[in-house]
C-alpha cells in the first residue's frame, strides 16, 4: 500500500456481506461501536432465487432483495459499507488488526470473518442454478414434495441426501455421472434396500421447460429421465485464507474452529456463517452473527468500568457518559423509532 492509500479506523470490521456478517455488523452498530462491513460482492445468499425457512420473509423475496434491505438497515444505523476485497491481514503492536484491501486499509479492534464457502459445482451440462440445480437440502427439499428428484454425487453425503429425499417423494435417482462410488459397504446396503435408482451414465444434455425450469436430463446411453430438480453433492471450498493468515485453528474439512459465540482461537477474531461448522441456514447464520455481535459488545463497551480501572481512574464522571460515539449518538437520535421527542 502507498502512503496515499486511505486508512479507516473502526472498533469492528466485518469481512463479508452475507446474512451472518451483516447481522454481526448490525449488533455492533446498534450497540454503539464504530463498525464497517467490507464486502467484495457475490456469496451464496445472493444467488438464492427465493428465501426459504426465514420466518417473516416470504418466498417471493430473492436473496439479492433480502441482502439489499439489510444493507439499507445498516446504513441507516450508521454502519459504513465498503465495496472492497481484503487481500491480507496482520496484527499490529497495539493489539489492532490491520486489513489490507484493494481500495483501502482498515484497522479494527475486533474482526469478524464471514467469508463463507463456495459450493463445488458439477461439470456441465447442468440445469440452471435455482431452476433445477440446488445445493441446500434443508432449504429446498420442501419444493420437491411428490416430484421426481435427482442427487448428483458419489460420496457418503450424496447417498445420505438421496435417502433423506425419500421423506418427500417416491422418485429419487442417484446420479454417479461415470464416477465410482466412494461410500461404505453399509451405505451401499442402505441404497440397495431403499427405492433409489443409482444411474451410472453421465449426463449428456439438459431439457428445460418454457418457464426455464428443468424438465429432463439426457444421458450418454440415450435415455431421458424427467426431473423437477435435484441436488449437487460435491463438497465445499471454504474461504478460509484470511483465517489461516491470522493463525486461526482450522478443522480438517476447512471450517474455522469457533466457540459458541463465534470466537476463534485468535484473540479479537471471530468467524460466523457458512465458514464455521454446522447447518448452512439463514436463521442459523443470523443467530451466529447476533451472538458474535453481543459478545464483542461485552468486550468493547466502556461501562460499567471494572474495579481495576475505577481504582486507577476514579469514579465515572457524568461528562464521560454516554459511551456511544458522538456520530452514532446523533444517528440514533435521528433514527428514533418510538414516539415523542
Amino acid at each position: 500500500m502507498s502512503d496515499e492509500t486511505p486508512r479507516h479506523e473502526y472498533d469492528v470490521v466485518v469481512i463479508g456481506g452475507g446474512p451472518a456478517g451483516m447481522t454481526a455488523a448490525l449488533y455492533g452498530t446498534r450497540l454503539g461501536h464504530r463498525t464497517a462491513v467490507v464486502n467484495s460482492g457475490g456469496g451464496r445468499a445472493a444467488m438464492m432465487q427465493e428465501v426459504h425457512n426465514l420466518l417473516g420473509v416470504t418466498e417471493d423475496t430473492s436473496g439479492m432483495e433480502f441482502l439489499s434491505v439489510g444493507r439499507e438497515q445498516l446504513e441507516e444505523y450508521g454502519c459504513d459499507l465498503h465495496m472492497d476485497r481484503v487481500q491480507s491481514c496482520s496484527a499490529t503492536d497495539d493489539d489492532t488488526i490491520r486489513l489490507a484491501g484493494n481500495q483501502a486499509e482498515y484497522d479494527a479492534k475486533r474482526v469478524v470473518l464471514a467469508t463463507g464457502f463456495n459450493d463445488v459445482r458439477p461439470e456441465p451440462p447442468l440445469p440452471r442454478t435455482g431452476r433445477g440445480l440446488h445445493y441446500c437440502l434443508h432449504c429446498d427439499a420442501h419444493m420437491f414434495v411428490d416430484k421426481s428428484v435427482y442427487v448428483m454425487g458419489h460420496s457418503e453425503s450424496a447417498a445420505h441426501v438421496a435417502g433423506i429425499m425419500l421423506n418427500f417423494t417416491d422418485e429419487v435417482d442417484l446420479l454417479l455421472r461415470g464416477d465410482d462410488p466412494t461410500w461404505s459397504e453399509e451405505t451401499a446396503d442402505m441404497l440397495d434396500r431403499h427405492p433409489i435408482d443409482v444411474i451410472d451414465e453421465d449426463v449428456a444434455g439438459v431439457q428445460n421447460g418454457e418457464d426455464g425450469w428443468l424438465k429432463a436430463l439426457e444421458f450418454e446411453d440415450g435415455s431421458v429421465r424427467e426431473y423437477k430438480g435435484g441436488f449437487a453433492m460435491y463438497g465445499a471450498e471454504y474461504n478460509n485464507g484470511l483465517a489461516r493468515e491470522l493463525g486461526c485453528d482450522i478443522n480438517d474439512d476447512g471450517t474455522v474452529v469457533v466457540d459458541d459465540h463465534g470466537r476463534t482461537s485468535v484473540d479479537a477474531v471471530y468467524a460466523v456463517g457458512d465458514m464455521t461448522p454446522g447447518h448452512n441456514q439463514l436463521p442459523v447464520a443470523l443467530g451466529q452473527g447476533a451472538k458474535a455481535g453481543i459478545d464483542i459488545h461485552f468486550q468493547l463497551r466502556d461501562f460499567p468500568r471494572d474495579s481495576d480501572l475505577l481504582a486507577e481512574q476514579g469514579d465515572v464522571r457524568s461528562d464521560e457518559v454516554p459511551g456511544i460515539p458522538d456520530e452514532l449518538l446523533e444517528q440514533a437520535v435521528d433514527f428514533h423509532t418510538y414516539g415523542g421527542e
